[in-house]
């Protein structure tokens, strides 16, 4: 049995050069920290969630009742799963484990479709009667960004189509991107400001809905789900100042990757080809001895076979600066 609640955090440790989650590093940046450490002051007062709504609608050109805004998009994932009746449910995968797992949770049987190869989304594989798919674009592990076109074609009157858009602001203007689409069927698109901005600690992200949908889920929530620190981190992640700085990165990031495949593959290391995020996938035998060996000296990357559809020749890892990419190549030839 694959373990879904299998993480990247439990690959890491102290003293460990960390490629095994896929946070950007060196976040948060200082004046965000600032913006979130003086909220501190306002916790005497119960949180209002209303204007860091109003900011997201802002950002993605929507109505503040298509947003809701969740503890990480992990919440997210609970909260369909509890609040949907779906008779087929179907998870695209190898992606992120989280959306199978919460729907396991919550007595939902969970069909696979598993892509292969280079991890190419065909809408046929879909069986026509789910109504509910999950899909994450770009996908988590494979870095593979599909076309809105190819997500469009699964959206249908009856079906829930759950896009999770994580490592969206890892592509440079989002060209993809699902997010300000209102006139696809049962869409729901999940955001997460945990991977660009290092917040993983305070647990923010948002989905967008049509409003029925979303005053369901909030139905389901408990009374200020979302802690006044996170709200305002969603107000300043999502600012114009912001935005600007996450393309920035996200252009920077292009070129960091490209380079990490070149170095990997003349290494030997089979890359998923057209990476998009912030990680790649690399295929190698033995990787499950290679990475306790990494680790050994001093690396941490991400385990692959605990993704349905890979196996333990999978390694997915983070792409970092280039001073850590370095030391990692260097040490992957010396292994190698």
């Amino acid at each position: 049995m694959v373990d879904l609640r299998h993480h990247g955090d439990a690959e890491v440790g102290p003293g460990l050069l960390d490629f095994a989650v896929n946070v950007r590093d060196r976040t948060p940046p200082s004046w965000l920290a600032e913006r979130i450490a003086a909220s501190v002051t306002d916790l005497a007062a119960y949180p209002d969630p209303e204007p860091a709504r109003r900011a997201v609608a802002r950002r993605h050109r929507r109505e503040p009742a298509d947003v809701l805004l969740t503890a990480g998009a992990a919440e997210a994932f609970v909260l369909l799963a509890r609040v949907l009746a779906p008779r087929r449910a179907v998870v695209v995968h190898p992606q992120f484990t989280e959306p199978e797992a919460a729907l396991r949770a919550a007595g939902h049987p969970v069909e696979r479709v598993v892509l292969d190869g280079d991890f190419t989304l065909d809408p046929g594989a879909v069986p026509d009667d789910a109504d509910l798919v999950v899909v994450g674009n770009p996908t988590n592990p494979t870095s593979v960004l599909h076309p809105a076109a190819t997500l469009a074609a699964l959206a249908r009157p009856g079906r829930v189509l759950v896009v999770d858009e994580a490592f969206a602001d890892c592509v440079p203007g989002e060209p993809e991107s699902l997010a300000g689409r209102t006139d696809l069927p049962g869409l729901v698109v999940v955001r997460s400001l945990t991977k660009t901005w290092g917040l993983a600690g305070l647990r923010v992200g948002y989905l967008l809905a049509e409003p029925g949908l979303v005053r369901r889920l909030a139905e389901a929530q408990p009374l200020w789900p979302v802690s006044t620190p996170a709200l305002v981190a969603v107000r300043e992640c999502t600012a114009p100042r912001a935005l600007a700085e996450a393309h920035a990165w996200a252009v920077d990031l292009e070129q960091r990757r490209a380079r990490l495949v070149q170095d990997l593959t003349a290494l030997g290391l089979a890359v998923t080809p057209r990476p998009r995020a912030s990680f790649l996938l690399a295929r190698v035998a033995g990787a499950d001895l290679l990475r306790t060996r990494l680790r050994e000296r001093g690396v941490a990357v991400r385990r692959g076979d605990t993704f349905p559809g890979l196996g333990r020749d999978h390694l997915r890892i983070a792409v970092r600066g280039p001073e850590a990419n370095a030391r990692l190549v260097a040490l992957l030839a010396e292994l190698l």
